[in-house]
């Protein structure tokens, strides 16, 4: 197969042009200060990592046939609870502590994941309803928990997930890099990547063959859940405060384009973990890109329009058999003679 017709061709391609306009448009694309890595690059891959973490997780629920319209809510109540605890602390630079409220935190997350999988998996409701669900509510749990205030904290061991470095790259990008290794790891290295594709290709025959569709089905939904709240905690610590109104609001439609464009089919079944991170950090560089540009922040979303539906085109076999076969050369008729 030519690797122009691979499915991750023209993503890959377009990435790394928006990359070459950050090296001449950027004042430091990469540079190393005080030890650390530092520039534009270094801006995409940390700001990247909430939407990588949690496009991996809509990754998982859409290759089950499923969708989960509530992350963004999930992202707000994980941050929302890690603040308030953290502002109750005498001491919020106690290590442990941290450590304590963020493990509560991902918990909350993986309890509201597993409401999401009882409500699909369980009591039959249709996905799209069971998570707009949580969606709506869930916005209003976080505000009923900072009662509807911004909760500010000052913890440096809080911080450090959003801000801090660990071997010259960011800790936020490293959460994210360990959270892909390990879905890889478990979807491509086990039978489990199998079992999703199958659950999510034909639920009824999977069930006939003694998948237990039900409880793969949970079990991604707490997947995602975990990984949105871990999100919602990097994105807290990077603000060094809870909103529960900005937090992940529509960050769900994000992680759902980031899927298209590493090519997960919405119909459930065939899954690419390595092509929903490609477009999670397409997504994220084409912000910064945009405003190295200096286009208008009205024109903002415009431009990312256009761009969606060129990749979203360049994937498309069909569109490309209808382009770019008509400047093929047609072989020469042959003259008959009369």
């Amino acid at each position: 197969m030519s690797i122009v017709k691979k499915r991750l061709f023209w993503p890959s391609l377009i990435l790394v042009v928006m990359l070459g306009i950050n090296v001449f448009t950027s004042n430091q694309f990469l540079t190393i200060q005080d030890g650390h890595l530092f520039g534009t690059l270094i801006d995409i891959l940390r700001g990247s990592a909430p939407l990588v973490l949690v496009s991996v997780g809509m990754t998982l629920v859409i290759a089950t046939g499923g969708i989960d319209l509530s992350v963004g809510a999930v992202m707000a109540i994980s941050g929302a609870v890690a603040c308030l605890l953290i502002q109750d602390l005498g001491n919020q630079n106690s290590v442990a502590s941290v450590l304590l409220i963020i493990g509560i935190a991902i918990a909350v997350a993986l309890v509201l994941g597993l409401w999401n999988g009882t409500l699909v998996a369980v009591v039959g409701i249709q996905p799209i309803i069971a998570t707009l669900i949580l969606m709506v509510a869930g916005r209003g749990l976080a505000q009923l928990v900072t009662d509807g205030q911004i909760i500010n904290v000052q913890s440096g061991p809080y911080s450090t997930l959003a801000s801090g470095f660990f071997l010259s790259l960011p800790v936020a990008f490293l959460i994210a890099v360990a959270a892909v290794v390990l879905t890889i790891l478990l979807t491509r290295r086990t039978a489990l990547g199998l079992l999703l594709e199958s659950v999510g290709g034909s639920p009824t025959a999977s069930r006939l063959a003694g998948i237990s569709a039900r409880r793969i089905t949970v079990m991604v939904y707490v997947v995602a859940g975990g990984f949105a709240g871990l999100a919602g905690l990097i994105y807290s610590a990077d603000i060094k405060s809870a909103d529960s109104i900005s937090a992940g609001n529509l960050i769900e439609l994000d992680a759902i384009l980031a899927v298209v464009i590493g090519g997960t089919a919405l119909i459930g079944g065939r899954f690419s973990i390595i092509g929903t991170v490609l477009g999670a950090v397409i997504i994220q560089t084409l912000r910064i890109t945009v405003v190295a540009l200096d286009i208008p922040d009205k024109a903002n979303l415009l431009f990312k329009a256009v761009v969606v539906v060129a990749l979203c085109l360049s994937q498309s076999p069909e569109f490309r058999a209808k382009v770019f076969g008509r400047f093929k050369r047609r072989p020469a008729v042959e003259k008959v003679a009369a």
